[in-house]
Protein backbone atom coordinates (compact mmCIF):
# COMPACT_ATOMS: atom_id res chain seq x y z
CA UNK A 1 0.00 0.00 0.00
CA UNK A 2 1.31 3.44 -0.93
CA UNK A 3 1.38 6.09 1.76
CA UNK A 4 -0.45 9.30 1.06
CA UNK A 5 1.74 12.26 0.28
CA UNK A 6 -0.46 14.41 2.46
CA UNK A 7 0.89 12.65 5.53
CA UNK A 8 4.08 13.98 7.14
CA UNK A 9 7.22 12.49 5.69
CA UNK A 10 9.85 10.81 7.81
CA UNK A 11 12.77 13.11 8.44
CA UNK A 12 15.68 12.37 6.15
CA UNK A 13 19.09 12.10 7.74
CA UNK A 14 21.26 15.16 7.12
CA UNK A 15 23.71 14.58 4.27
CA UNK A 16 25.43 17.95 3.84
CA UNK A 17 27.94 16.97 1.13
CA UNK A 18 25.24 15.52 -1.09
CA UNK A 19 23.03 18.54 -0.39
CA UNK A 20 25.85 20.91 -1.37
CA UNK A 21 26.28 19.01 -4.62
CA UNK A 22 22.56 19.33 -5.33
CA UNK A 23 22.56 23.07 -4.65
CA UNK A 24 25.73 23.81 -6.66
CA UNK A 25 24.29 21.90 -9.62
CA UNK A 26 21.04 23.82 -9.29
CA UNK A 27 22.93 27.15 -9.25
CA UNK A 28 24.75 26.31 -12.50
CA UNK A 29 21.42 25.33 -14.08
CA UNK A 30 19.69 28.51 -12.91
CA UNK A 31 22.57 30.64 -14.22
CA UNK A 32 22.26 29.11 -17.68
CA UNK A 33 18.51 29.61 -17.53
CA UNK A 34 18.96 33.28 -16.58
CA UNK A 35 21.32 33.72 -19.52
CA UNK A 36 18.67 32.37 -21.88
CA UNK A 37 16.05 34.65 -20.30
CA UNK A 38 18.35 37.67 -20.71
CA UNK A 39 18.80 36.86 -24.39
CA UNK A 40 15.06 36.46 -24.98
CA UNK A 41 14.14 39.74 -23.28
CA UNK A 42 15.91 41.46 -26.16
CA UNK A 43 13.13 40.26 -28.47
CA UNK A 44 10.06 39.50 -26.32
CA UNK A 45 8.28 41.03 -23.29
CA UNK A 46 9.46 39.74 -19.91
CA UNK A 47 5.98 38.44 -19.13
CA UNK A 48 6.01 36.32 -22.28
CA UNK A 49 9.41 34.90 -21.36
CA UNK A 50 8.17 33.96 -17.90
CA UNK A 51 5.06 32.38 -19.41
CA UNK A 52 7.21 30.22 -21.70
CA UNK A 53 9.23 29.01 -18.74
CA UNK A 54 6.13 28.00 -16.80
CA UNK A 55 4.42 26.45 -19.80
CA UNK A 56 7.36 24.17 -20.53
CA UNK A 57 7.71 23.46 -16.83
CA UNK A 58 4.29 21.88 -17.12
CA UNK A 59 5.20 20.07 -20.34
CA UNK A 60 8.23 18.40 -18.73
CA UNK A 61 6.56 17.84 -15.38
CA UNK A 62 3.51 16.02 -16.80
CA UNK A 63 5.30 12.78 -17.86
CA UNK A 64 6.90 12.57 -14.43
CA UNK A 65 3.50 12.99 -12.77
CA UNK A 66 2.05 10.22 -14.92
CA UNK A 67 4.83 7.88 -13.76
CA UNK A 68 4.19 8.59 -10.07
CA UNK A 69 0.42 9.14 -10.27
CA UNK A 70 -0.34 6.17 -8.01
CA UNK A 71 1.62 7.93 -5.28
CA UNK A 72 -0.85 10.83 -5.45
CA UNK A 73 1.62 13.63 -6.26
CA UNK A 74 -1.18 16.20 -6.05
CA UNK A 75 -2.07 15.25 -2.48
CA UNK A 76 -0.87 17.84 0.00
CA UNK A 77 -1.35 18.51 3.66
CA UNK A 78 -0.22 22.13 3.21
CA UNK A 79 -2.38 23.56 0.38
CA UNK A 80 -2.22 27.17 1.57
CA UNK A 81 1.56 27.09 1.96
CA UNK A 82 1.92 25.46 -1.46
CA UNK A 83 -0.17 28.18 -3.11
CA UNK A 84 1.66 30.98 -1.30
CA UNK A 85 5.03 29.44 -2.22
CA UNK A 86 3.89 29.28 -5.84
CA UNK A 87 3.01 32.98 -5.73
CA UNK A 88 6.39 33.92 -4.30
CA UNK A 89 8.28 31.82 -6.85
CA UNK A 90 6.30 33.39 -9.68
CA UNK A 91 7.08 36.82 -8.26
CA UNK A 92 10.77 35.96 -7.98
CA UNK A 93 10.94 34.82 -11.60
CA UNK A 94 8.81 37.67 -12.95
CA UNK A 95 10.69 40.44 -11.14
CA UNK A 96 14.09 39.04 -12.05
CA UNK A 97 13.34 38.59 -15.75
CA UNK A 98 11.88 42.10 -15.87
CA UNK A 99 15.11 43.39 -14.37
CA UNK A 100 17.15 41.50 -16.97
CA UNK A 101 15.42 43.51 -19.68
CA UNK A 102 17.37 46.58 -18.51
CA UNK A 103 20.32 45.36 -16.41
CA UNK A 104 23.47 43.32 -17.11
CA UNK A 105 23.11 39.69 -16.05
CA UNK A 106 25.91 39.76 -13.46
CA UNK A 107 24.66 42.98 -11.86
CA UNK A 108 21.14 41.63 -11.47
CA UNK A 109 22.60 38.44 -10.00
CA UNK A 110 24.79 40.38 -7.54
CA UNK A 111 21.81 42.38 -6.30
CA UNK A 112 19.96 39.13 -5.77
CA UNK A 113 22.65 37.99 -3.32
CA UNK A 114 20.76 39.81 -0.57
CA UNK A 115 18.25 36.93 -0.57
CA UNK A 116 20.11 34.86 2.10
CA UNK A 117 20.33 38.00 4.28
CA UNK A 118 16.61 38.49 3.83
CA UNK A 119 16.08 34.88 4.91
CA UNK A 120 17.85 35.74 8.16
CA UNK A 121 15.79 38.89 8.70
CA UNK A 122 12.48 37.27 7.78
CA UNK A 123 13.13 34.17 9.88
CA UNK A 124 12.26 36.21 12.97
CA UNK A 125 8.58 36.88 12.20
CA UNK A 126 8.02 33.78 10.07
CA UNK A 127 9.99 31.05 11.84
CA UNK A 128 10.21 32.50 15.32
CA UNK A 129 14.02 32.47 15.30
CA UNK A 130 16.18 34.83 17.35
CA UNK A 131 18.75 36.98 15.56
CA UNK A 132 21.22 38.84 17.75
CA UNK A 133 23.20 42.05 17.21
CA UNK A 134 26.11 40.50 15.31
CA UNK A 135 23.93 38.91 12.68
CA UNK A 136 21.80 42.04 12.45
CA UNK A 137 24.97 44.05 11.87
CA UNK A 138 26.01 41.65 9.11
CA UNK A 139 22.59 41.98 7.48
CA UNK A 140 22.88 45.80 7.62
CA UNK A 141 26.36 45.71 6.09
CA UNK A 142 25.06 43.40 3.37
CA UNK A 143 22.33 45.85 2.46
CA UNK A 144 24.95 48.60 2.28
CA UNK A 145 26.81 46.40 -0.19
CA UNK A 146 23.62 46.09 -2.21
CA UNK A 147 23.34 49.89 -2.31
CA UNK A 148 26.93 50.09 -3.60
CA UNK A 149 25.92 47.80 -6.48
CA UNK A 150 22.78 49.80 -7.23
CA UNK A 151 24.33 53.24 -6.55
CA UNK A 152 21.13 55.28 -6.12
CA UNK A 153 21.53 58.99 -6.80
CA UNK A 154 24.39 58.52 -9.28
CA UNK A 155 24.55 58.38 -13.06
CA UNK A 156 25.04 54.61 -12.79
CA UNK A 157 21.69 54.07 -11.06
CA UNK A 158 18.92 52.41 -13.08
CA UNK A 159 15.39 52.33 -11.62
CA UNK A 160 15.07 48.73 -12.86
CA UNK A 161 17.47 47.71 -10.07
CA UNK A 162 14.42 47.51 -7.81
CA UNK A 163 13.26 44.42 -9.70
CA UNK A 164 16.12 42.13 -8.57
CA UNK A 165 15.55 43.39 -5.02
CA UNK A 166 11.89 42.39 -5.21
CA UNK A 167 12.93 39.11 -6.79
CA UNK A 168 15.33 38.40 -3.91
CA UNK A 169 12.59 39.16 -1.38
CA UNK A 170 10.18 36.77 -3.08
CA UNK A 171 12.88 34.11 -3.34
CA UNK A 172 13.72 34.42 0.37
CA UNK A 173 10.07 34.02 1.34
CA UNK A 174 9.80 31.00 -0.95
CA UNK A 175 12.87 29.38 0.66
CA UNK A 176 11.44 29.88 4.15
CA UNK A 177 8.19 28.21 3.14
CA UNK A 178 10.14 25.36 1.48
CA UNK A 179 11.96 24.75 4.74
CA UNK A 180 8.73 24.81 6.76
CA UNK A 181 7.21 22.12 4.53
CA UNK A 182 10.27 19.90 4.29
CA UNK A 183 8.93 17.08 6.50
CA UNK A 184 5.35 17.19 5.19
CA UNK A 185 5.69 17.51 1.42
CA UNK A 186 7.62 15.63 -1.24
CA UNK A 187 9.67 17.52 -3.87
CA UNK A 188 7.41 16.39 -6.72
CA UNK A 189 4.34 17.75 -4.89
CA UNK A 190 5.99 21.12 -4.31
CA UNK A 191 7.11 21.28 -7.93
CA UNK A 192 3.58 20.50 -9.08
CA UNK A 193 1.96 23.30 -7.11
CA UNK A 194 4.68 25.80 -7.96
CA UNK A 195 4.13 25.08 -11.64
CA UNK A 196 0.32 25.07 -11.57
CA UNK A 197 -0.05 28.24 -9.51
CA UNK A 198 2.46 30.15 -11.60
CA UNK A 199 1.14 28.94 -14.96
CA UNK A 200 -2.47 29.76 -14.08
CA UNK A 201 -1.67 33.35 -13.13
CA UNK A 202 0.84 34.09 -15.87
CA UNK A 203 -1.45 32.62 -18.54
CA UNK A 204 -4.15 35.10 -17.58
CA UNK A 205 -1.79 38.04 -18.10
CA UNK A 206 0.38 36.94 -21.05
CA UNK A 207 -2.20 37.56 -23.83
CA UNK A 208 -2.13 41.30 -23.09
CA UNK A 209 1.56 41.62 -24.03
CA UNK A 210 2.01 38.73 -26.47
CA UNK A 211 4.38 39.16 -29.43
CA UNK A 212 4.38 36.71 -32.34
CA UNK A 213 7.08 34.17 -31.54
CA UNK A 214 9.67 32.67 -33.88
CA UNK A 215 10.91 29.08 -33.70
CA UNK A 216 13.97 30.08 -31.66
CA UNK A 217 11.65 31.34 -28.93
CA UNK A 218 9.94 27.98 -28.59
CA UNK A 219 13.20 26.03 -28.64
CA UNK A 220 14.85 28.22 -26.02
CA UNK A 221 11.71 28.25 -23.91
CA UNK A 222 11.64 24.47 -24.00
CA UNK A 223 15.25 24.44 -22.81
CA UNK A 224 14.37 26.85 -19.99
CA UNK A 225 11.46 24.69 -18.90
CA UNK A 226 13.63 21.59 -18.70
CA UNK A 227 16.37 23.45 -16.83
CA UNK A 228 13.87 24.98 -14.43
CA UNK A 229 12.26 21.69 -13.47
CA UNK A 230 15.65 20.06 -12.99
CA UNK A 231 17.06 22.97 -10.96
CA UNK A 232 13.99 23.29 -8.74
CA UNK A 233 14.05 19.59 -7.95
CA UNK A 234 17.75 19.65 -7.06
CA UNK A 235 17.24 22.71 -4.87
CA UNK A 236 14.31 21.17 -3.00
CA UNK A 237 16.23 17.93 -2.51
CA UNK A 238 19.18 19.85 -1.15
CA UNK A 239 17.10 21.72 1.41
CA UNK A 240 15.42 18.47 2.42
CA UNK A 241 18.69 16.88 3.56
CA UNK A 242 20.61 19.84 5.00
CA UNK A 243 19.82 23.06 6.82
CA UNK A 244 19.50 26.38 5.06
CA UNK A 245 22.41 27.74 7.13
CA UNK A 246 24.70 25.09 5.62
CA UNK A 247 23.59 25.61 2.03
CA UNK A 248 23.13 29.38 1.83
CA UNK A 249 26.78 30.35 1.08
CA UNK A 250 26.93 28.19 -2.04
CA UNK A 251 24.33 30.29 -3.83
CA UNK A 252 27.04 32.93 -4.31
CA UNK A 253 28.75 30.72 -6.88
CA UNK A 254 26.20 32.00 -9.39
CA UNK A 255 28.22 35.21 -9.82
CA UNK A 256 31.00 33.14 -11.42
CA UNK A 257 28.67 31.55 -13.94
CA UNK A 258 26.66 34.66 -14.76
CA UNK A 259 29.83 36.70 -15.25
CA UNK A 260 31.12 34.08 -17.68
CA UNK A 261 27.81 33.97 -19.54
CA UNK A 262 27.60 37.77 -19.61
CA UNK A 263 31.09 38.06 -21.06
CA UNK A 264 30.74 35.27 -23.65
CA UNK A 265 27.19 35.98 -24.82
CA UNK A 266 26.58 39.68 -24.11
CA UNK A 267 30.16 41.06 -24.01
CA UNK A 268 29.49 42.66 -20.62
CA UNK A 269 31.71 42.61 -17.54
CA UNK A 270 30.75 43.93 -14.09
CA UNK A 271 32.49 47.20 -13.18
CA UNK A 272 34.67 47.66 -10.12
CA UNK A 273 31.92 48.98 -7.82
CA UNK A 274 29.71 46.03 -8.65
CA UNK A 275 32.50 43.68 -7.57
CA UNK A 276 33.05 45.70 -4.38
CA UNK A 277 29.38 45.68 -3.50
CA UNK A 278 29.03 41.99 -4.36
CA UNK A 279 32.06 41.21 -2.18
CA UNK A 280 30.48 43.03 0.77
CA UNK A 281 27.16 41.24 0.33
CA UNK A 282 28.85 37.85 -0.01
CA UNK A 283 31.06 38.47 3.03
CA UNK A 284 28.04 39.50 5.08
CA UNK A 285 26.13 36.42 3.99
CA UNK A 286 29.01 34.11 4.86
CA UNK A 287 29.37 35.74 8.29
CA UNK A 288 25.67 35.26 8.97
CA UNK A 289 26.04 31.62 7.92
CA UNK A 290 29.01 31.26 10.27
CA UNK A 291 27.13 32.75 13.23
CA UNK A 292 24.15 30.49 12.62
CA UNK A 293 26.41 27.45 12.65
CA UNK A 294 28.14 28.62 15.84
CA UNK A 295 24.84 29.20 17.60
CA UNK A 296 23.54 25.79 16.53
CA UNK A 297 26.64 23.98 17.84
CA UNK A 298 25.96 22.07 21.07
CA UNK A 299 28.10 22.97 24.07
CA UNK A 300 29.12 20.36 26.62
CA UNK A 301 28.56 21.68 30.13
CA UNK A 302 30.42 19.62 32.76
CA UNK A 303 28.16 18.32 35.49
CA UNK A 304 24.98 19.62 33.84
CA UNK A 305 21.86 17.57 34.40
CA UNK A 306 20.28 18.65 31.14
CA UNK A 307 21.39 17.88 27.63
CA UNK A 308 24.11 20.05 26.02
CA UNK A 309 21.70 21.04 23.23
CA UNK A 310 19.11 22.21 25.75
CA UNK A 311 21.80 24.08 27.68
CA UNK A 312 22.91 25.84 24.52
CA UNK A 313 19.31 26.69 23.64
CA UNK A 314 18.65 28.18 27.09
CA UNK A 315 21.88 30.17 26.94
CA UNK A 316 20.92 31.57 23.54
CA UNK A 317 17.44 32.51 24.73
CA UNK A 318 18.89 34.21 27.80
CA UNK A 319 21.27 36.37 25.74
CA UNK A 320 18.81 37.00 22.90
CA UNK A 321 20.71 35.19 20.15
CA UNK A 322 23.76 36.52 18.32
Amino acid sequence: MTASTSAPLAKEADRPLLAIGFVLSAIVIFSIMDGIAKYLTGFYPALQVVWGRYFFNAVFLLPWLVLVWRDRPMATGQPKLQIVRGLFMLGSSGFFVTGLTFLPLAQATAIGFVAPLMVTALSIPLLGEKVGPRRWAAVLVGFIGMLIIIRPGTDQFHPAAIFPVLSATSWALGLIITRRMRHAERPVTTLFYTCVVGLALISAAAPFVWVAARMDYWLLMAAMGLLSVTGQYLLIRGFNIASASVLAPFSYSSLIWTTMIGYIVFQSVPDGWTWVGAGIVISSGIYVWHRERVNARPVVVPGASISPTATRRRWRIARGGS
